[in-house]
């Protein structure tokens, strides 16, 4: 029989913390996400998304949840990446923490956006998944700083971000829900991140390194 290399390694990517494992999405993993997102993501007069997904019509939202990630896993290649965490606690599926890059190899930069069903918010989760793809990405994949942004009233969010040393980079207004709101951009250096007191368990990741243009 042929040896040949793994065709999807990122199946065997696995991020660990103290009480999360994070690994790239798949099929069955999806089905619980698109179930915790049927039990809530945010309160219905708020909308922290600039994409407004979960204002879909209830018939068709887990549909588009899935079109969505199965775009990302077939347009994946070295020069523009998506990879979506499914994030687990106690081995259930909680949300997800995405973690994006163009042109990685020579940009080394990375952009990350998530979230979580509602009844596992306010525990620190959102924190400890986002440490831990930037533990990834600056430690791991080498990257030299992350982006992300947050609607000005995202007040959750922002929290988050000032607790991993991000600073502000700018705003840009942004059509919410047909209202003009302010979306705030925000930088994260790799010398200037905050890290926890614990480290990062990460398995799985050489077979993946040239797939995410980071050999």
């Amino acid at each position: 029989m042929t040896n040949h290399p793994e065709q999807w390694p990122l199946r065997d990517l696995v991020l660990r913390t103290p009480r999360l494992d994070l690994r790239p999405d798949d099929d069955e993993g999806l089905r619980e996400l698109v179930e915790e997102a049927y039990l809530g993501v945010h309160p219905p007069a708020e909308m922290p998304f600039v994409h407004p997904w979960t204002d879909a019509d209830p018939a068709d939202l887990g549909r588009g949840m899935l079109r969505h990630f199965w775009s990302k896993r077939v347009t994946l290649s070295p020069e523009r990446w998506t990879i979506n965490f499914l994030v687990r606690h106690e081995g259930r599926v909680i949300g997800t923490q995405g973690l994006e890059a163009t042109d990685f190899g020579v940009a080394r930069e990375v952009v990350t956006g998530s979230w979580l069903g509602s009844r596992h918010q306010r525990r620190g989760f959102g924190t400890e998944m986002r440490r831990a793809v930037l533990q990834f990405a600056f430690d791991h994949l080498y990257a030299v700083r992350a982006r992300s942004a947050a609607f000005a009233d995202n007040i959750a969010s922002h929290r988050v971000s000032e607790r991993l040393g991000y600073r502000r980079d700018g705003t840009e207004t942004v059509v919410r829900r047909g209202t003009p709101t302010v979306d705030v951009r925000l930088l994260l250096e790799r010398d200037d991140v905050v890290r926890p007191p614990w480290t990062l368990v990460v398995e799985g990741l050489d077979g993946c390194r040239s797939l995410l243009g980071a050999g």
